[in-house]
């Protein structure tokens, strides 16, 4: 789990200032993480899976050494504004989360799978999926982020990547990678390009969705100390 002091943050949203606190994500926080992905991402996949496979997913990243996770709360409510996970190596992790609560997985998706019966190929994928690494060191993959409709422009998903990248960094990891949609998601494309994160590659997935690839690179410690 990872360790911060809790930091309070402010932004402004279309009804107003908001100030939120950063903190790490625990179990208490996992209904309200659910709530936010679901509206966060209607669209997605693993969101037509439905919350209880949603919750699964997150509560992984509460439960595994390699799990790292941060929510942003309102200070004045306590409401979950943001959430962001990740693993700091992503080299077996998803393997050891199918091991581990294989069995309620396949619970999770029953009712998805009786509204779309195609939809199996897929999920056997996704639920093997091992967060394919770029070429060079064993960086972190962050998995997902995502802010709640209404705090959207209040900097809390900036604010929450840099606290995860501080997190993983802090650890020993030497960058970190993720991967978004290459097409129709030109706002999140030019959120982590104004954040310094670079394009590595764009690939296809098995249904042929475009992916883009980002890297983001911690300096070495030789480096910032002006040895190199």
């Amino acid at each position: 789990m990872p360790a911060m002091n809790s930091s309070e943050n402010v932004g402004r949203t279309s009804s107003g200032v908001t100030a939120f606190n950063l903190v790490p994500m625990m179990p208490r926080h996992l209904r309200q993480v659910v709530d936010v992905h679901m509206r966060g991402f209607p669209n997605f996949f693993l969101t037509f899976l439905g919350p209880v496979f949603v919750r699964e997913v997150y509560r992984s990243f509460l439960t595994d050494p390699a799990g790292s996770g941060f929510v942003a709360e309102d200070t004045g409510t306590g409401k979950v504004l943001g959430v962001v996970v990740g693993a700091l190596t992503p080299a077996g992790y998803f393997k050891r989360l199918l091991k581990r609560r294989w069995w309620m997985f396949c619970l999770a998706s029953t009712s998805a799978i009786l509204k779309r019966p195609t939809v199996v190929r897929r999920l056997f994928r996704a639920l093997f999926y091992r967060g394919d690494s770029p070429p060079g060191p064993q960086r972190s993959l962050l998995v997902s982020i995502v802010v709640a409709p209404e705090a959207r422009g209040s900097g809390v998903g900036r604010a929450l990547m840099e606290a995860w990248l501080a997190d993983v960094r802090q650890q020993g990891s030497p960058g970190c990678f993720l991967a978004t949609d290459a097409h129709d998601n030109e706002t999140v494309n030019r959120f982590y390009q104004k954040a310094g994160w670079k394009l590595e590659s764009t690939y296809q997935t098995p249904e042929g969705r475009a992916m883009n690839r980002y890297v983001s690179d911690f300096p070495s410690r030789a480096r910032r100390s002006g040895r190199e």
